[in-house]
């Protein structure tokens, strides 16, 4: 195994990060009225896709299989999910909740990427990888349009968070402020698109 060449994120925060793609994916289910067992799924694999594709990536064993909290925080979440209403989560919360995963998740997977040897640019890809398929997988999943699909500032806003981990890493900023400071931008640009409605402009065609 590849030692670790720079300091992990908080596990309790990739814990939050996982729980909150975990609930996304679990409600996913739960509207289309499906059984636990797919909620449970939706669930799973929302909360664990990126990281996993991640890990194979990069040659790390992929980490849920060697944890014990991930699988069951995932399973919890799945039960939450099925025994309250559906309508307990509409509206923005969830979307803030998942702007907050999207941004841990991003800078986790970046600086995972790092401790393993992976040079900065492709290690920054790597975050956007693990903060986003998860959903992409989900909406696939679901039959709905994916967030690629989408103009909404969601995988631009993994980048950012992304990308400022990398370069405060590589410039030898102190973990703990990288964290900070790449969770906040990451944070705010999404939360900004959600609340302004922003977005990227499409392709003109032939205009």
């Amino acid at each position: 195994m590849t030692p670790p060449l720079t300091p992990a994120l908080p596990p309790a925060l990739d814990l939050v990060g996982i729980a909150v793609f975990a609930l996304t994916g679990a409600l996913a289910a739960a509207r289309l009225r499906q059984t636990f067992v797919t909620v449970a799924f939706f669930a799973l694999i929302t909360g664990v896709g990126g990281g996993s594709l991640r890990d194979l990536l990069i040659g790390a064993p992929v980490f849920w299989a060697r944890d014990p909290f991930v699988a069951p925080v995932c399973l919890a979440v799945a039960v939450v999910a099925w025994f309250t209403p559906v309508r307990w989560w509409a509206g923005r919360l969830l979307e803030w909740a998942d702007a907050l995963g999207l941004a841990i998740y991003s800078v986790f997977g970046t600086i995972k990427a790092l401790s393993w040897g992976v040079p900065p640019a492709p290690a920054i890809l790597m975050g956007v990888v693990t903060g986003c398929t998860g959903g992409i997988i989900r909406d696939v999943l679901a039959g709905q349009p994916s967030i690629l699909m989408r103009p909404e500032l969601y995988v631009t806003a993994a980048a950012l968070a992304a990308g400022l981990s990398g370069a405060g890493i590589a410039l030898g900023v102190s973990p703990e402020l990288t964290w900070v400071l790449a969770v906040a931008a990451g944070f705010t640009l999404r939360g900004a698109a959600i609340h302004w409605s922003l977005g990227l402009p499409p392709h003109r065609g032939d205009d």
